[in-house]
């Protein structure tokens, strides 16, 4: 295995994310080998890459197997770490049944708190690969660490919960550039043959000039109810993440991020401006942040629009799909839970009986692609460094949100410039810190009010 570095410090089946969602646990009261220190593990054979898994949830472990399955050359798991001593529990029993020759983690290199990362990423030597897959608000400073440790990284989308966030990973991939190391990001319907085939199409102006992107995700539900008297306020709201700007960005960034990454990947550009509408029904009775609608037009440099719908209104039109209209033909760039649905219209009109050409049969899903490019590129010392991309995509989620959000347009140049952040202690929490945001005395946290609300 090749793998050069100027360090500064010392095809098998697709496992799917979804197989690990839907664990649940009582949390466990405080962390487990609080201040044990583990040396670096060595694989006994030399090509084999080690991964260390930090955030267990369903994406963590759905990675993890991803990457079991990759080809090229084997990779074991010898640490993890999670904020929530149940969900590595149930993380590191499923993975076992299904991997057990290639798991290495006994209870010393299980960790579990907000400092676990740390402890995990510890237990690698340089050039193998950390799996940061915790929650949003935290993906920053892993990466952070983890290029410092010089150890190769896949991390899960959304990067970041704002502007502040955005511009660490920039700088982060930036360092890891200066030491050869590989970041893949969890975007990953950009390895989907099947549109990589439709961009191909749309480059050589099959479609003419695109004039319209639109992108929908909706159904589902980001409500939140009171929170029991005796729970730890900062570890409910992180459990229930979608529903808290600091931790997550919210329900829009966590779900529309890939929607618009493809849109900005259709238009080959970054958007120049959003504006969104949004708000919530009258019957709504979250405790949370979240809007029910958001609904944003994209203006790209060269005058063209994009949209990005969600809902999430229960017993409303369920639509998770992007469609494309270009000045020739329309076509579907993407289908019902990232299905690689994608083909091209004679016209307009997006109907089964005028589908003029379908994309091939693809040789194994974009989870699955996305590791196979990362441990290839590692593997065979190939340029790989998805974090600028992933962290400008996430800004463009962050320039549509706040659009909704205070009501007003926003322009890259503004979210470029900006130094906002929810939480400017993400680096320091532990189990007795208050939590950021706090409820008022009917139990509700603070909304966004267009007109008022500031989050660029």
């Amino acid at each position: 295995m090749k793998k050069t570095f100027q360090s500064t410090d010392a095809s098998s089946q697709e496992t799917s994310r979804r197989e690990f969602l839907g664990w649940s646990g009582k949390l466990a009261a405080g962390s487990a080998l609080a201040g044990v220190a583990i040396p670096p593990v060595h694989a006994a054979e030399n090509n084999t890459i080690q991964l260390a898994l930090i955030g267990c949830g369903g994406r963590g472990s759905g990675a993890v197997g991803n990457a079991m399955n990759a080809p090229g050359g084997p990779v074991k798991l010898v640490a993890m770490a999670d904020v929530f001593e149940n969900r590595l529990n149930a993380s590191h029993k499923a993975l076992s049944k299904r991997f057990a020759n290639r798991m290495d983690v006994p209870k010393e290199r299980q960790f579990v708190g907000f400092d676990a990362y740390r402890k995990a990423i510890d237990c690698l030597k340089p050039g193998d690969v950390a799996i940061l897959c915790s929650y949003t608000a935290f993906r920053p400073v892993h990466l952070d660490y983890a290029v410092e440790k010089c150890v190769h990284v896949f991390m899960e989308k959304p990067f970041a919960a704002d502007p502040v966030g955005v511009k660490r990973l920039i700088k982060a991939g930036e360092a890891a550039k200066k030491k050869n190391l590989k970041i893949a990001s969890g975007l990953m319907c950009r390895h989907s043959v099947a549109r990589q085939e439709l961009i191909k199409k749309i480059r050589d102006g099959e479609m003419g000039q695109i004039q319209l992107v639109r992108a929908y995700r909706t159904g589902g539900s980001g409500r939140v109810g009171p929170r029991k008297p005796d729970e730890n306020e900062l570890l409910w709201q992180i459990r229930r993440r979608t529903a808290f700007l600091w931790i997550s960005g919210g329900l829009f960034g966590e779900l529309s991020i890939h929607q618009i990454d493809e849109i900005c990947w259709i238009k080959d550009a970054w958007p120049v401006a959003a504006h969104g509408l949004g708000g919530r029904v009258f019957n709504n009775k979250s405790i949370g942040q979240i809007f029910d609608t958001y609904s944003i037009e994209y203006t790209f440099p060269d005058g063209t629009k994009a949209l990005a719908v969600a809902r999430y209104v229960p017993n409303t039109f369920y639509d998770f799909a992007t469609y494309v209209h270009g000045t020739k033909c329309g076509a579907q760039f993407s289908g019902n839970i990232h299905a690689p649905t994608v083909h091209m219209y004679k016209d307009q009109r997006m109907e089964r009986d005028n589908i003029t050409w379908k994309a091939g049969k693809e040789p194994c899903g974009p989870h699955q692609a996305e590791w196979n490019v990362l441990l290839d590129a590692i593997r065979n010392d190939k340029p790989h460094n998805e974090a600028e991309r992933a962290a400008m995509a996430n800004l463009a989620e962050i320039m549509g949100r706040a659009s909704v959000h205070m009501g007003k347009i926003i322009t890259l140049d503004s979210a470029l410039a900006s130094n906002f952040q929810f939480y400017d202690k993400i680096d320091s929490l532990d189990n007795d810190t208050p939590a950021p945001v706090q409820a008022d005395a009917n139990g509700q946290y603070p909304v966004p009010i267009p007109g008022q609300w500031v989050e660029i």
